[in-house]
């Protein structure tokens, strides 16, 4: 990649979790085709719709990633240029019986660097982290985008063998995901 050296992987710690830190990250995704399962069958349908965070979404990300860390979770970060340009986490617990599933709770890369390895990189380092803490898998409830679910088939994710049902009463275009470790 051009410019690696101003590419920076690092954990982040609950207290510099602020409104601050996302200044010059852009979420901002355009979908126009998703994946939907209809009769027990995956198809690509036209939903086109902008993606884009609220004030009010980035408080709930603020919150929601604080207490992964303060629960003993996993979020680790891209900085370019010591800018936030992408994140990921996972919960710590494991769930889903003989699965033993750790949750990716987010991954997310900000529009103007996709498609640069920074998602794999996140993605890889979640999958390892929780291999450390004894999971067998990871759970992703995905953007159900066909951009974003690409980007899972190439890491390796399937369909859950297993759904968390929180997940898909949450999310119920989420498509339910796992990767082994």
């Amino acid at each position: 990649m051009e410019n690696t050296i101003m590419l920076k992987y690092r954990v982040l710690y609950a207290e510099e979790i602020c409104r601050e830190l996302f200044k010059d990250f852009v979420r901002h995704q355009i979908v126009t085709k998703g994946w939907r399962k209809e009769n027990g069958k995956w198809i690509i349908k036209d939903v086109p719709f902008v993606d884009d965070w609220t004030e009010k979404d980035y408080q709930i990300l603020i919150s929601c990633l604080k207490n992964t860390i303060i629960s003993n979770g996993f979020v680790y970060a891209a900085f370019y240029d010591g800018k936030l340009k992408g994140f990921v986490s996972v919960e710590p617990e494991i769930f889903g019986g003989e699965q033993g599933y750790c949750d990716l709770s987010s991954i997310h890369v900000s529009e103007d660097m996709r498609n640069k390895g920074i998602g794999r990189t996140l993605f890889l380092a979640a999958k390892e982290w929780a291999k450390q803490k004894g999971a067998k898998k990871l759970y992703i409830s995905a953007h159900s985008a066909v951009e974003s679910q690409a980007f899972y088939k190439s890491m390796g994710c399937v369909e859950a063998e297993v759904y968390n049902q929180k997940h898909v009463e949450d999310e119920p275009y989420d498509c339910q995901l796992e990767c082994s470790l």
